[in-house]
């Protein structure tokens, strides 16, 4: 097979990478009537990220319908259903970039019966755009946004208190929201929160400054969105990579090839590093690293990390398949038949005690049953309540699994990407919930 070595530019931890700036995924969620639509317009106009045939088409209808300024929400609500019934009902995700970074957002619904949309987009994101209407202030869906961004572990949060040209830019009715809505975030463990004071539908303080808030010091939303950590260093976690594919070359030129292939979900690995796999626990040393170029060609690496795509080789012959997951040797993680950790609903299937179902943990699925279902999260009240008819759609609620084979899983505050779980219908294979797992339990498995 041939190789060449490829060595990217440095990165700032000192690994390489390809990529030429900062990437950003982010993820809106807000109140009916909270402006959502209008504050990621103007994001989408002020960024000048929009296409002419499209702002042409937005003044054009803005004026049909009598107003005075263009109405940015027709950029996003692109829905029938959502224009005529004033609520998002799927997740949309924009994709706009400045000079110094490139964003993904995922646009999620408002509506309380939607929490489920905001779980999917919330689940990949590294920063929640919160909005809150300065008139109403924190109320139960705000609530249950910081529920679901808590629980899904997202690391920053932008709080953008929106329509306050509807108070007079009121300073006082911005530090009561700001200071309700951070009394909330700390219940739930978000303690990195920034708060903006803006009018989406005039462009204050959301990519440009505005001097209608002469007390207000700090960034505008842009500014904060191009300022916050990316990223989590890879040196820092260890080493997990699910298997996805095992490669054996049928030719005879590269009969003698295996590789498994998969996605870094965490950390860095080298050629002479020493890897587990679990959960069967068989140690072995990686051989060397090859990814793919987009010409065909393979190249051959120095070091890999997260979230790249290689193969790697593996210096013993040793049975590895899909649904293995080969990690850092010094610090594995734990194999176990039992799983606990909280779900947020999916199905209008609901999840009840005793179900027989399907887990998924990264790229192993195993059959599994639900031991109990422990509690249900009551948004109004904060706190846990017994869920005696289980959990139903939308629901967020902590569970106890029994599984029928050991898998290797993670805490998911620790390792979002291998500490995260789905439950799957075991008759037509659909996704009843998506977990995050508690620290593993070690009373039903050994410890590698």
């Amino acid at each position: 097979m041939t190789t060449t070595h490829a060595q990217p530019a440095a990165h700032a931890s000192g690994l390489p990478t390809g990529r030429r700036h900062d990437l950003l995924r982010l993820a809106t969620a807000g109140s009916v009537d909270d402006g959502k639509s209008t504050l990621v317009g103007r994001l989408l106009y002020d960024t000048k990220s929009v296409l002419a045939d499209q702002l042409d088409a937005v003044e054009r209808v803005s004026r049909e319908r009598g107003l005075d300024v263009a109405d940015l929400a027709l950029l996003t609500d692109g829905l029938r259903a959502e224009r005529e019934q004033g609520i998002t009902i799927d997740v949309a995700y924009r994709y706009f970039s400045t000079a110094t970074r490139s964003y993904v957002l995922a646009d999620t619904p408002g509506h309380v019966q939607y929490t489920r949309n905001m779980v999917t987009g919330a689940s990949t994101a590294e920063l929640a755009l919160i909005l809150i209407d300065a008139r109403h202030g924190v109320v139960e869906q705000t609530r249950r946004h910081l529920a679901v961004t808590g629980l899904l572990g997202v690391r920053h949060v932008a709080v953008a208190v929106n329509k306050m040209d509807l108070v007079d830019w009121d300073h006082a009715r911005f530090e009561e929201i700001v200071a309700e809505f951070r009394r909330h975030a700390a219940r739930f463990g978000i303690d990195d929160v920034v708060a903006v004071p803006v009018s989406a539908l005039f462009g204050d303080n959301v990519v440009d400054r505005s001097d209608r808030a002469p007390w207000y010091a700090g960034p505008t939303l842009l500014e904060h969105l191009e300022a916050v950590p990316v990223g989590t260093d890879p040196s820092t976690q260890p080493f997990r990579l699910p298997v996805q594919h095992v490669i054996r070359p049928q030719s005879a030129q590269h009969r003698d090839y295996r590789g498994y292939a998969g996605r870094l979900a965490s950390g860095v690995v080298r050629p002479g590093d020493e890897v587990v796999v679990l959960p069967a626990g068989r140690r072995t040393t990686v051989s060397g690293i090859d990814r793919a170029r987009a010409d065909g060609t393979i190249e051959s690496l120095e070091v890999a990390f997260a979230p790249q795509s290689v193969v790697l080789r593996l210096a013993e012959d040793i049975d590895v398949s899909r649904g293995d997951l080969l990690a850092a040797a010094d610090t594995p993680g734990l194999v176990t038949r039992s799983l606990s950790g909280t779900v947020a609903v999916l199905s209008d299937r609901p999840v009840r005690h005793r179900d027989r179902v399907l887990v998924r943990v990264g790229t192993r699925t195993v059959r599994a049953l639900v031991e109990d279902v422990v509690d249900q999260l009551d948004i109004e009240t904060m706190e846990q309540r017994t869920a005696p008819d289980g959990l139903a759609l939308n629901a967020i609620g902590r569970v106890r699994i029994k599984l029928a084979e050991d898998v290797a899983i993670d805490d998911y505050r620790a390792l979002r990407r291998t500490g995260a779980f789905l439950l799957i219908d075991d008759s037509d294979g659909s996704t009843l919930a998506a977990g995050m797992a508690d620290a593993p339990d070690r009373s039903a498995g050994e410890g590698i």
